[in-house]
């Protein structure tokens, strides 16, 4: 940031499976075929690191799973200046919890399935941070495609059914019970059904992704 600048600070860790056909977008593989599932995976990764990248709003990191050492990460970050992270935890609240507490605060961690987020997105969230513990970018499914934390919230994370549609509202509830502060952004969408996948070619996105 320079002297003057608006823009709040933060920094932004992206979360991502290697994209090994057969093991990602399984519910986009039926239509699609495993390996353009795979390509179509890979592509979104690469657009959520472009977006993190060009909010400019600090140091932008790669949280990689099973680890980190699937070329395709190696190859992402030469190409975007990240910091490449191993995810640990056995599932994804604790692996998200143990990104929060090793990383500099205020984090915002974004996934890559939502196209739809933008840098202005993470802007607005991380300027949510400056008052607010939590920000968070709601799915239009019922979980989240962004959280941001000020400061660690304990038990945030615990016992929250992901991939389920209670996952925002499971949320909320913990906040309540730590007395959290948050904002809550206009919802996205995520592409995860053959659906998704239409509404990423009907909005003009898909192009972008694989680009």
């Amino acid at each position: 940031m320079t002297p003057g600048d608006p823009r709040p600070e933060a920094a932004v860790a992206v979360f991502a499976k290697a994209p090994v056909p057969g093991e990602v977008k399984t519910r986009l593989a039926a239509v699609l075929g495993a390996d353009a599932a795979a390509s179509l995976h890979a592509g979104l990764v690469r657009h959520a690191l472009s977006t993190a990248v060009h909010a400019g709003l600090g140091p932008v990191s790669l949280w990689c799973l099973p680890d980190a050492s699937h070329s395709f990460f190696a190859r992402c970050a030469g190409e975007f200046g990240v910091r490449l992270e191993a995810q640990q935890g056995a599932d994804l609240g604790e692996r998200m919890g143990r990104a929060f507490e090793r990383s500099p605060a205020p984090l915002l961690v974004i996934g890559a399935d939502c196209p739809a987020l933008k840098p202005a997105h993470l802007a607005a969230a991380a300027a949510a941070l400056r008052e607010a513990d939590a920000a968070f970018v709601p799915a239009e499914d019922g979980g989240y495609v962004l959280v941001g934390l000020a400061r660690p919230v304990r038990g945030l994370f615990d016992d929250i059914p992901w991939g389920s549609a209670a996952v925002m509202a499971r949320t909320r509830e913990r906040l309540e019970r730590a007395r959290a502060r948050w904002v809550e952004l206009d919802a996205l969408w995520d592409v995860d059904r053959p659906d998704d996948y239409a509404r990423l070619q009907r909005e003009g996105l898909l192009d972008e992704v694989l680009s």
